[in-house]
């Protein structure tokens, strides 16, 4: 367990990996999140991928979290016409209000008031940017746009306008009914879609407290708005997709890079987890190896800081599920072995400076179990902010976050470096439980040895009565 990648992999459960055997094998082949999505699929489905994803957390007893993915106001073409369409540059379409096109020409649209709020002058991106309209003119009731790039259009492919300010909420009412059902189930991650402010985010939070429910909130970070108040984004929610897809679209691509290095930089400013997503292994749709530039474009989300890389399509409709996790845990493995400093903190000044008990602590014990040549930091904590402190550092020393309550082991599964572990309260409760805990698990279940040293962090007021307490511990003989 403590020789796996310290970066996590998010995997997107679907047709080709919704079976309890197949969920199982990717579980011990590295998978660490399983992700749901929304926007594909009824709410039997979507109870039937859950209930087998719980089936394999029960087979292979590894507490693997999943990340309820909710759609958000994504705008879709309506069916078309005839079918698909064959556009080329200088073709007329026109966008119009209703829900049934009635010339091969017209589009329609799931988002009802498109129509009414586009602007002349916008350009409107169909087919994930392939193709591309300019709106020419408007009338009461249609926008007519002129084709600028063809392509083969399709019906249901996204639309993207770049720089307009739509009205969509960002949770639509089939997502407040997704979120609402994904807390009923316990889930521990609920990512949010286009995300344009830190408000959307305080939102959904605040319905799943309302609810009594524990899950994190993942902004999706895909939408040029989101990019003008990025950091008040970052410090509002739980963690952040770098959502490459449509960031790819709403933005010029050739931006892209440059605004994922930003966005993970400014996760890793404020402590926050961040994944990176969207056609990381692509190719892996259809072949048993990747592409070179796939597997640097892994190689360099990693070395930037992300917390996880995340399969989408490879994963959920690839014909080879297993290969896929399997070469991205390679591809973690490698890289993490030539991460620019083994030995550093990942901190700046600025954070190495704190007024919190708790983040000195575990900081420290970093640094202390780095001077002592300690195998493993193991942090017993009641809730999800000792071990996130001490994923911040960065340091490649292997550190298992033990805990009695599940929402917080399940709740760690996307911070870098940590191995979350679950204990049953009564086998923790107390010193000298915790010693023989750490005992009967290090030569077993964590592949340490006599002789081993370890920095063990408590942060449990349950367990000794205080919080904050640090001591060194030596296998075969504490």
């Amino acid at each position: 367990m403590l020789q796996s990648a310290r970066t996590k992999i998010v995997a997107t459960v679907g047709p080709a990996s919704q079976s309890v055997d197949q969920l199982c094998r990717l579980i011990h082949l590295g998978v660490d999140v399983f992700r749901l999505n929304m926007a594909h699929g009824n709410r039997t489905g979507h109870q039937a991928m859950f209930d087998a994803v719980a089936a394999a957390r029960d087979q292979t007893a590894i507490d693997i979290a999943v990340l309820v993915d909710l759609a958000g106001p994504k705008i879709r073409l309506g069916d078309l016409f005839a079918g698909e369409l064959e556009l080329q540059a200088g073709d007329r379409l026109e966008f119009i209000k209703g829900q049934q096109p009635n010339a091969p020409h017209e589009l329609t649209c799931t988002y009802l008031p498109l129509v009414d709020e586009l602007e002349v002058g916008h350009q409107v991106l169909l087919s994930d940017g392939l193709i591309r309209l300019q709106v020419d003119s408007k009338t009461a009731d249609r926008a007519i746009c002129r084709v600028i790039d063809g392509g083969v259009l399709r019906g249901r492919q996204g639309v993207n306008v770049p720089g307009a300010n739509f009205s969509a909420p960002a949770l639509e009412a089939a997502d407040v009914e997704n979120a609402r059902w994904a807390v009923s189930q316990g889930v521990e991650y609920l990512s949010l879609s286009f995300v344009r402010r830190p408000d959307e985010i305080l939102q959904l939070k605040s319905l799943i407290q309302s609810l009594g429910g524990t899950s994190q909130v993942i902004a999706k970070i895909e939408k040029r708005e989101a990019l003008d108040c990025l950091d008040e984004i970052v410090q509002a929610t739980d963690g952040v997709m770098v959502a490459r897809g449509d960031l790819g679209v709403e933005i010029e691509v050739e931006q892209t890079p440059v605004q994922q290095k930003r966005i993970v930089a400014a996760c890793r400013r404020y402590g926050k987890p961040v994944i990176v997503a969207t056609q990381m292994l692509e190719s892996m749709h259809e072949h048993r190896r990747p592409t070179r530039a796939e597997v640097s474009d892994v190689a360099n989300a990693i070395l930037d800081g992300a917390d996880a890389c995340m399969l989408s399509g490879e994963t959920a409709i690839g014909l080879y599920p297993n290969d896929a996790v399997q070469m991205m845990n390679r591809i973690m493995l490698e890289t993490e072995r030539a991460y620019p400093d083994r030995e550093m903190t990942g901190l700046s000044e600025r954070e190495r400076t704190t007024t919190n008990i708790t983040k000195a602590m575990v900081q420290g014990a970093g640094r202390i179990a780095r001077q002592l040549g300690a195998k493993a930091v193991v942090i017993v904590a009641d809730s999800l902010e000792p071990a996130r402190y001490k994923s911040q550092m960065r340091d490649f020393i292997p550190t298992i976050a033990l805990s009695g309550h599940r929402h917080v082991v399940r709740g760690l599964a996307l911070y870098w470096g940590i191995v979350p572990y679950f204990a049953e309260p009564q086998q923790i409760n107390g010193l000298q439980k915790i010693k023989a805990f750490i005992g009967d698990r290090a030569r077993t279940h964590w592949q340490l040895a006599d002789g081993d040293r370890v920095l063990l962090v408590i942060d449990s007021p349950e367990n000794i009565g205080q919080h904050d307490w640090m001591t060194v511990l030596t296998v075969g003989q504490d």
